[in-house]
């Protein structure tokens, strides 16, 4: 059984003195990952500069992404600096990548917004390019959307045979590509196709048990290698309280997603979800939440 891991997302800080405190306010709390999001709008930080600013200010916290925007970068130049930053940070860090999704970011920077089957595989594309270009030796592909020639970048990362990979997803294509390719599955509500925002009828526990039936089933052989895991889009506050977009996340009482109640509450339903589920890695969405939930990690960190 694995022991749990946590992770809180953090977008912003007033200052460097306050992004490094938040940093080791984590570190000091028993959180494992301090994990900044990848959008163009909103008031939030780039997460190349946040990543390394965090690790600067730690030792132990790893720092990582929910998620990379696949669109926003080429996955050459993604490999490039993430494993300067892996280095930079003594291998502490977690790559988490997704296709992009918010119609917002496209509209604003007058980006394409292409259909969705269309940016999974390029996800697809980009994770042999990363996977590739992190290897020892020059790397080349030819594909539909990538081409890399004979291209061997240095330095590689610290970590062998790469950063931990991270994809979540909560429709079965991205799905099962996250069961053969990552390291860490994060159990997600699907997105609407137009980029704007959750679909209200991806909700309720039904929906969440099955996809973690499709993770099992595409992972095959790797499934036990695989680090399953949720984002907790809600930690003993008020419905009214919590947002995803425009989630309504009531659906999701019955899921980890949603943690109401006393600590020892939060945490024995943790402990279901991992016992009966595999579930051992949870993401702490919003930070508002973080009075509330990191008692519940001070508890279980490292069990």
């Amino acid at each position: 059984m694995r022991p749990f891991r946590f992770a809180a997302v953090v977008r912003d800080a007033e200052s460097a003195k306050s992004w490094a405190d938040k940093a080791r306010r984590l570190e000091d709390s028993g959180y494992d990952v301090l994990l900044v999001p990848d959008h163009l709008v909103g008031p939030r930080f780039g997460p190349i500069a946040a990543m390394t600013a965090a690790a600067c200010a730690t030792t132990r916290l790893r720092v990582g992404t929910l998620v990379f925007a696949n669109d926003f970068r080429h996955p050459a130049v993604l490999a490039k600096e993430t494993a300067g930053l892996d280095l930079l940070s003594d291998g502490r860090l977690e790559v988490g990548l997704g296709t992009g999704w918010a119609a917002a970011d496209y509209s604003a920077a007058g980006l394409t917004l292409d259909p969705p089957g269309v940016r999974v595989d390029r996800l697809a594309e980009a994770i042999t390019v990363l996977k590739g270009l992190w290897s020892e030796g020059p790397f080349s592909f030819e594909g539909e959307h990538y081409r890399i020639t004979a291209l061997d970048q240095r330095p590689k990362p610290v970590q062998r045979p790469h950063p931990k990979l991270q994809l979540g997803g909560g429709g079965p294509r991205v799905l099962r590509l996250a069961a053969r390719e990552a390291d860490v599955v994060n159990l997600t509500m699907r997105v609407r196709p137009d980029g704007s925002g959750p679909d209200r009828d991806d909700g309720g526990l039904d929906a969440f048990l099955k996809k973690i039936d499709i993770v099992r089933a595409a992972a095959g052989a790797r499934y036990d290698a695989i680090e399953l895991g949720t984002s907790v889009m809600r930690a003993g506050v008020p419905r009214e309280r919590a947002a995803w977009s425009a989630a309504d996340t009531s659906r999701q009482d019955d899921t980890p997603q949603v943690l109401l109640g006393s600590r020892d509450e939060m945490a024995a339903k943790l402990r279901r979800w991992r016992d009966d589920h595999d579930l051992s890695y949870f993401v702490l969405h919003n930070e508002s939440d973080l009075d509330a939930f990191t008692p519940v990690v001070e508890e279980l960190a490292g069990q």
